[in-house]
C-alpha cells in the first residue's frame, strides 16, 4: 500500500468516472453522504446543486466543514479523501462551466450542452483540501 499521496499522485482516479461521496453535517450533528458528480481543478473540487433548497448547500451554508471522498472500484485501488470547509458560489458562469464539464464526463457531450442550454441556474459548491488522505492498493 502506498499512502500519503496527493491528487498529482493519481491521475487516474482524478480524471475518472468514479463518483464522490460528499460529507455535510445535519443540524442534529449527524453526517449526511451525498454521491456527486465532481471536478478537480485548480487546486479544488468543485460540485454542482441544483439550487439552494438542495439540502448539501443548507447544511454547508450552516456549517461549512465537510469531507469529501473519491475512492474507485477496480484494482489498483485508489483513493483521495479532504476535510475541509465548502464555499458556495451562485455565479451562472462558473455553474455553467462546472455543469457542463462533469455532465460532459460521466454522460456525453451531447447531454452536457443540452442541460446546460435548460438547466435553471443552480450552486456551485468548491472545497479546498484542508487535511488531505490519498492512497493506492495494489
Amino acid at each position: 500500500m502506498r499512502s500519503g499521496l496527493g491528487p498529482d499522485d493519481l491521475p487516474d482516479l482524478m480524471n475518472g468516472e468514479d463518483l464522490g461521496i460528499l460529507a455535510t453535517r445535519r443540524p442534529d450533528d449527524s453526517i449526511m453522504l451525498s454521491p456527486v458528480w465532481w471536478e478537480w481543478r485548480d487546486g479544488a473540487f468543485y460540485i454542482w446543486a441544483e439550487d439552494d433548497s438542495d439540502r448539501k448547500v443548507r447544511h454547508i451554508e450552516r456549517d461549512p466543514r465537510v469531507t469529501f471522498l473519491v475512492p474507485n472500484q477496480h484494482r489498483p485501488y485508489q483513493g483521495y479523501e479532504i476535510r475541509g470547509e465548502a464555499t458556495l458560489s451562485r455565479d451562472p458562469t462558473l455553474f455553467y462551466d462546472i455543469l457542463g464539464r462533469t455532465t460532459a464526463r460521466w454522460d456525453g457531450p451531447a447531454v452536457a450542452e443540452e442541460w446546460v442550454s435548460t438547466y435553471p441556474v443552480g450552486v456551485v459548491i468548491r472545497i479546498e483540501p484542508g487535511i488531505e488522505r490519498g492512497w493506492e492498493i495494489d
